[in-house]
């Protein structure tokens, strides 16, 4: 567990993160790292700099989808959701 996400404007830097205790368990052995962050710019910022700071370890990092709630309502979403949404669609058949 990280322990929150990077925020250049609450002061949080990465020294601050246990990013240094992920990216030692990832390297031993570890085969995927799923990231579960907010669809936040923290979360965004955060998550980039964890793939980069993972990549060295060859690990695969992964991160959970993104867009419309199962049940969701159109008429409701934002154009960013939507857009994360069409961005993350997949084939039907």
């Amino acid at each position: 567990m990280l322990g929150g996400t990077l925020s250049a404007l609450d002061g949080i830097g990465p020294e601050d993160l246990d990013i240094d205790g992920l990216v030692r368990r990832a390297g031993e052995g570890v085969g995927e790292v799923i990231i579960a962050l907010n669809a936040t710019v923290e979360g965004q910022t955060t998550a980039h700099y964890l793939v980069d700071r993972l990549a060295p370890t060859g690990v695969t990092v992964s991160r959970l989808a993104h867009g419309v709630p199962v049940g969701g309502e159109l008429d409701y979403l934002d154009e960013g959701t939507l857009s994360a949404a069409l961005k993350a669609r997949r084939s039907v058949g």
